[in-house]
């Protein structure tokens, strides 16, 4: 232990991350107290990680992270998450950040403060790569002053933020690659809720429980979407064909719009989401490149509207991982299932039902008859509601018949989920 280096020690105490575990590390030694003092680059402090922070005073808690914090030099990773723990003075506050700034790389900070801090102010123009808001408010973001020239990744949660400001503090992040978007107060100017982002190097977004009525994202670069839980009457994607994974889970929107660039897509991901099927087919039916297509607890709009799996195998002539749920009706299940069509490439297939009934079994047949390489079967079923003599007898059928048309599939690992 020795014969360790001070650069070496202090690496190891910045792997324990919280704090009150690299402040007991550091007393091992006289070595080890000046590898914690010159050489740790990470810090946390989460009142998750230790229940004290909650026995604390706040004014006692201030002084406990002030001491530590200005204990240390070249702080490049600071974690502050003060969950269920009473609002800060905002000067003790203040001090952490401007002892830091000069050399932090990552902050994530969730800190309630009295009176509010603008946390743009005190970390612009640095060298910040990654910073992680949550329960703050971000008001009059000025561009000239406020910009963020290393920045790569941008979390915002349970942020109150107007849509003007957010836009423009985007555009003054111009190395963003990452930008995460959960539950903001977004305000707005008039009386049409629109948000218009535009970025030139983002590359994936995530976005959750928001509701606009617009949202217009012009992101050249993208590659990943992510949208869960949002209710928006409009949404327009404008990007350069860089998408390669699209992800819809619990939205709500009239009109969804990801371009023409969709040739590049390898992810499609749709679950608890009502969809037209011939216009959602028609936006992703470029995507020859499709290798995982996943569509779960999906509800048409048009009752007699049906997934075209001959077209889908057409299309996407790459595809390994199919996944599909939804509701099944006779026609449905005969409509979908003709044509002599294979899905050649598919190995891992996902099968699942909302409502129990006999065609889930002829649906499954069905589609392994037409993946020639299938190395593994998940079914997923929900048997909670199953309260009658019919609704058991019907499940039991299932299984039975599963059973029996494993035994043509012997090379075929398979695997119930129920729920």
């Amino acid at each position: 232990m020795e014969s360790l280096p001070l650069e070496v020690i202090g690496n190891i105490l910045s792997q324990l991350g919280a704090a009150r575990d690299v402040v007991i590390a550091s007393t091992t030694c006289r070595k080890w107290q000046k590898a914690w003092r010159n050489h740790v680059r990470t810090l946390s402090f989460n009142s998750n990680d230790w229940s004290a922070y909650h026995d604390l005073t706040t004014s006692r808690l201030e002084i406990l992270i002030t001491q530590t914090i200005f204990q240390t030099t070249g702080l490049q990773c600071l974690s502050i998450i003060m969950d269920g723990v009473d609002k800060f003075s905002a000067a003790p506050v203040i001090a952490w950040l401007m002892y830091t700034r000069d050399s932090l790389r990552q902050l994530h900070y969730n800190v309630r403060t009295t009176p509010n801090i603008n946390i743009l102010e005190k970390c612009g123009r640095q060298k910040l790569e990654v910073l992680t808001l949550a329960y703050n408010s971000i008001t009059g973001v000025e561009p000239s002053y406020q910009k963020f020239p290393c920045l790569k990744s941008l979390s915002l949660s349970n942020v109150s933020i107007s849509a003007l400001d957010l836009s423009i503090l985007l555009t003054a992040c111009p190395k963003i690659e990452i930008l995460s978007l959960t539950n903001l107060d977004i305000a707005m100017s008039d009386a049409q809720t629109t948000m218009d982002l535009s970025s030139a190097s983002l590359k994936d977004i995530y976005v959750e429980a928001i509701s606009l009525d617009k949202f217009i994202l012009e992101a050249d670069s993208l590659e990943k979407l992510h949208l869960n839980d949002c209710t928006l009457e409009v949404f327009e994607l404008a990007s350069k064909g860089t998408l390669r994974f699209l992800k819809i889970d619990d939205v709500s929107v009239i009109q969804l719009d990801i371009g023409e660039g969709t040739e590049n897509l390898e992810v499609v991901d749709v679950s608890n989401f009502t969809i037209m099927w011939p216009k959602f087919h028609h936006m992703i039916s470029r995507s020859s490149k499709l290798r995982r297509l996943r569509l779960w607890g999906v509800v048409f709009d048009d009752e007699d509207e049906v997934v075209d799996l001959q077209t889908i195998s057409a299309c996407f002539p790459l595809l390994t991982h199919l996944s599909l749920c939804y509701e099944l009706r006779e026609g449905a299940v005969q409509y979908g299932l003709q044509g002599p069509f294979e899905f050649e490439n598919v190995v891992v297939l996902e099968l699942g039902w909302t409502v129990i009934s006999d065609l889930f079994s002829h649906w499954v047949t069905g589609l392994l008859e037409r993946c020639p390489i299938i190395r593994r079967l998940v079914i997923y079923g929900i048997v909670s509601e199953v309260k009658t003599h019919d609704e058991c007898q019907i499940l039991a059928t299932l299984t039975s018949s599963i059973v029996r048309l494993m035994r043509k599939y012997l090379h075929v690992e398979v695997q119930f989920e129920y729920e």
